[in-house]
């Protein structure tokens, strides 16, 4: 299972060398599932040597600016690839959000602005709802809402958990909680990609050992200032709590589960 990470900064103000949330697992043949959308990640995408007209499938944990605002360049970018490689294909991907409204809303504008951009693309929109939203054989995604929203119906935030190639990732999104995933967690995983942008860095590490989950690779993106301002001490936080394996993950990482 091949993992590219294109963004790990949380919701902060821009950081050298780091684009808001954004990561996807590529396929044996190319095909690309992206997951968040923050801004800069088709740019990143591209430049890693990745083939944006590829894309199969975009999942976005919740609408906040920095999961989402790279959205519009994602879908235009394969149109200027598909344009300059003189593809013939027809560009088609299925998104998946916690808000159809809002999409609707951005559609709209983007309509007025990119006025042949959806001749371009085809967008299948969908709104997320627990339980299975999308398997087409190769990759199985599952959805979990969780708290970072608040409590209450409509849930407008999940977390997702990712089954390809016999591997299950867990990625948390933003969640209120570690315990928001419990019920994922619960049947353990190979890897967890874990948010810290609102939580200490050693919070998740310590939930898990205290719960007795298991998690075989525990991976870190959506940094807060913790661990954008000092990761050497972050580090120590995480290395005190966990005897596992783990990474603190950069823009343009590619992880081989």
């Amino acid at each position: 299972m091949k993992m590219h990470i294109f963004g790990t900064c949380a919701g902060t103000e821009p950081m050298p060398g780091r684009h808001h949330t954004s990561w996807a697992v590529e396929a044996s043949d190319g095909g690309l599932y992206i997951f968040d959308a923050g801004g800069g990640c088709a740019h990143t995408a591209h430049n890693m040597g990745l083939d944006l007209t590829k894309m199969r499938a975009i999942f976005i944990s919740h609408m906040h600016c920095d999961h989402l605002w790279g959205l519009p360049d994602l879908l235009w970018t394969p149109t200027k690839v598909k344009w300059y490689k003189k593809l013939t294909d027809e560009l088609s991907v299925e998104l998946f959000v916690p808000d159809i409204e809002k999409w609707n809303s951005m559609k709209n504008t983007l309509d007025t602005i990119e006025k042949e951009l959806f001749d371009k693309i085809t967008v299948n929109a969908h709104e997320v709802s627990d339980g299975v939203v999308f398997d087409d054989g190769y990759l199985k995604v599952e959805a979990l809402h969780n708290r970072h929203l608040g409590s209450a119906e409509p849930w407008r935030s999940y977390s997702y958990r990712i089954v390809c190639e016999n591997k299950t990732v867990i990625f948390t999104g933003d969640i209120k909680e570690s315990a928001d995933i419990a019920e994922f967690l619960a049947d353990g995983c190979d890897m967890l990609l874990c948010e810290t942008g609102h939580h200490k860095p050693d919070a998740m590490p310590k939930y898990l050992c205290e719960n007795g989950y298991k998690v075989g690779y525990l991976a870190y993106l959506h940094h807060g200032r913790d661990i954008l301002y000092d990761p050497v001490g972050s580090d120590k936080l995480i290395r005190d709590a966990w005897c596992g394996n783990y990474r603190l993950c950069n823009d343009g990482d590619t992880i081989i589960l």
